[in-house]
């Protein structure tokens, strides 16, 4: 017994049964009302039922007497009364609707009900959060519990993630947990990092020791998300040797393990691959044309980051228009979502060709120049972040995306400048397509055409709906 109230008792087969031994308050789950097939005014007690009248009168003696005869047959509980004798479907069903933590406490209710916590259709998806008390503030999975999962419902687990904390204790006890999972079947893993990736903090040798188990005993993975993890090139071959006919989904982002020769393996064996997130260092011609060979299905996202620790000491090569255009050519409907977070000076290989970039977001300041390349080389741009620029007013900039980025229906710009004058120039152009315009108030600059009363209503005309800038937070 803890802290929680989760327990393990023992059933009267010998067997464990989980239990919760009190209820805090407060946390009463909902139920539909179309799953609550039993008469309201039946109270639940185990293995049988009363009837309990909604107001009380004073019969008379006839009267009474009759009720007596009547009684042996009018309050014999039936079977559809019973809430012991519920359906199993119908449990099930109220059951899928309840919180972990109120599946549980309905499972002490009675066998049958445990029985129904204990089916497998419960335990397909799960989520393991491992946090340190003395670190964090947010719930853990209770060990008992975790043990309870390996011990009974490993072989039904199919969509899996683990949710660690910034402690290396936390990651170390995630590995445990997989390297555990040797009859399972999953189809999605995540591992997910809520701070720092404390991931990179556990032996790379048991890190892969542990993935290794799940990419050889799943055979069926079609979603993986390893972001910051170690992660490495034999693991990635385990994984295609396993699981190349089913994978659909890699996130994989700041794994400094793998090489781009071990992406490449990925792309070339896993022709089902849809969805796609690296780091901007594994990223290759060769691996963009793997991407579009025709047994290749058509890729649906890409995503790239593009980050700089060490400014001036990273070198950022250069891809070939020819090998984007063919990847465009195979998939022509697929979003490309670059993020940088780079320094001034390190942005001189990107955007000097055209490319198919969709999705820019801009972590850290970026030049007038960079902003300039992109309005002639990103005639598919769809959306653009900018967090921040400097001091010199972006509208010639801005007049030029408009005109030559069609797609265009997403932009937000936060330390930048922008005159009123020049701003209204870039809705207009841009029109109605424009359904997100996320705008500091502080970007704008008054001229002698606008002011910032005006600027609201002559927006919105072009918009076609109502806008406003937004407003800095003062607190």
């Amino acid at each position: 017994m803890n802290e929680r109230g989760w327990g393990l008792t023992k059933g009267s087969s010998g067997g464990s049964v989980f239990t919760v031994d009190h209820i805090s308050a407060g946390s009463e789950a909902v139920l539909p009302s179309s799953l609550l097939c039993v008469q309201p005014n039946l109270r639940m007690k185990r293995g049988r039922s009363s009837l309990k009248s909604k107001c009380q009168t004073f019969p008379s003696p006839k009267e009474r007497a009759k009720r007596l005869k009547q009684a042996p047959c009018s309050f014999a509980p039936s079977r559809g009364e019973d809430w012991g004798n519920l359906p199993h479907h119908v449990v099930l069903q109220i059951f899928q609707h309840l919180s972990l933590v109120d599946r549980a406490r309905a499972s002490s209710v009675c066998r049958r009900w445990n029985n129904v916590f204990h089916t497998p259709d419960l335990w397909r998806r799960f989520e393991f959060e491992l946090n340190q008390p003395a670190t964090s503030y947010l719930r853990s999975t209770h060990p008992d519990l975790i043990q309870q999962i390996i011990k009974k419902h490993a072989q039904h687990l199919q969509y899996v993630s683990f949710k660690v904390d910034s402690c290396a204790e936390s990651a170390e006890a995630a590995c445990d947990i997989l390297s555990q999972l040797v009859n399972c079947t999953i189809k999605t893993l995540g591992l997910i990092s809520t701070a720092r990736p404390s991931f990179m903090d556990v032996s790379q040798a048991h890190f892969v020791s542990a993935l290794t188990v799940v990419f050889v005993n799943s055979k069926s993975l079609s979603s993986i998300k390893i972001d910051d993890t170690p992660v490495d090139d034999p693991s990635l071959k385990v994984l295609v040797a396993n699981n190349s006919d089913t994978l659909k989904l890699l996130k994989m982002s700041s794994c400094p393990h793998v090489s781009p020769a071990g992406i490449l393996c990925v792309a070339d064996q896993c022709h089902g691959l849809r969805e796609l997130a690296l780091n901007y260092h594994l990223l290759s011609d060769e691996l963009l044309l793997a991407l579009s060979t025709e047994k290749h299905v058509n890729l649906e996202h890409l995503r790239i980051d593009v980050v700089s620790e060490n400014p001036s000491q990273t070198h950022f090569h250069t891809i070939n228009k020819s090998s984007w255009e063919a990847l465009v050519r195979h998939s022509p409907k697929v979003n490309i979502v670059m993020y940088f977070f780079l320094y001034e000076e390190e942005f001189e290989p990107f955007f000097r060709e055209e490319t198919p970039v969709t999705h820019l977001y801009f972590g850290r300041a970026v030049s007038k120049e960079m902003l300039g390349r992109i309005g002639l080389n990103c005639p598919r741009l769809v959306e653009l972040v900018v967090c921040a620029n400097g001091l010199e007013p972006l509208d010639e900039e801005l007049i030029q995306i408009a005109e030559r980025c069609k797609n265009l229906t997403a932009i937000g710009l936060g330390e930048c400048e922008v005159t009123c004058s020049g701003f209204v120039e870039f809705v207009k152009m841009c029109g109605g397509r424009l359904t997100q315009l996320s705008i500091m108030e502080e970007v704008l600059i008054p001229d002698s055409t606008y002011n910032m009363e005006q600027i609201h209503s002559e927006v919105s005309k072009h918009l076609g709906r109502i806008w406003s800038p937004d407003m800095m937070p003062t607190w």
